[in-house]
């Protein structure tokens, strides 16, 4: 499984590109704790089925709250959440809070959500408007014998009836798919009397090692930009 300081890593490199003049230590905080969340998920599972993967990690809920933050920061005449950030702090404080609040919505859908998408059996989505997970596999080429290639979506055409049908990475449901992790090593249903071994992945595979170094790089370097060079 991709693994939180993977997450962490990739929402810091977004975050440091995102946040502008918003950048500050309480930001990236704020960030990160927005990019880790999701996880929690895991500790759903003993009490419901498929929880991994599918409560925290679905774009549905963010896209309410996107939905939902624009209305009320763009839309309505007075927004609810501006006049309680500039109690909270101030009217330019309010601002800086709600382009914070974008950012972790981004970082999160691009940083966690669409990073698992790739690996494993993938997210549920839709959930809760559908339970499907769903898996970005496959690959785009360009072959000199069959020309244009892509197999991430596959369409399959009926023979008989010319129906079709679109695949874009369909799996199971939270039924019938367990990503194990570390509160859940092996899928509960299973039935074995070998020992249980709960693995806390740091980086295991090389691009997502790269992640955390390009994401600590990336920290670093906007610390330095943000030095006196006389100093």
């Amino acid at each position: 499984m991709v693994s939180t300081i993977v997450h962490a890593g990739f929402a810091l490199a977004l975050a440091v590109g995102l946040l502008g003049d918003h950048y500050d230590r309480r930001a990236l905080a704020v960030i990160l704790a927005i990019v880790v969340l999701p996880e929690v998920d895991s500790f759903l599972g003993p009490i419901m089925p498929g929880a991994h993967r599918t409560v925290g990690h679905n774009l549905v809920i963010p896209a309410a709250v996107a939905v939902l933050l624009y209305y009320d920061t763009r839309l309505r005449d007075r927004s609810a959440l501006r006049g309680l950030l500039a109690d909270r702090f101030s009217e330019r404080g309010a601002e800086r809070w709600i382009a914070v609040a974008w950012v972790g919505l981004f970082v999160h859908v691009f940083a966690h959500v669409a990073l698992d998408w790739t690996h494993l059996d993938g997210v549920n989505a839709l959930w809760p408007l559908r339970d499907r997970f769903y898996a970005l596999s496959g690959e785009i080429f360009f072959s000199s014998a069959d020309g244009f290639v892509q197999t991430f979506v596959d369409v399959q055409i009926d023979p008989e009836t010319g129906g079709r049908r679109v695949d874009a990475g369909e799996g199971g449901t939270t039924e019938t798919v367990h990503v194990n992790n570390p509160v859940e090593p092996r899928d509960p249903r299973e039935v074995t009397d070998e020992p249980i071994e709960r693995r806390f992945p740091i980086a295991n595979a090389g691009w997502r090692l790269y992640l955390i170094g390009l994401g600590l790089f990336t920290l670093g370097a906007r610390r330095l930009q943000g030095a006196d060079p006389r100093q």
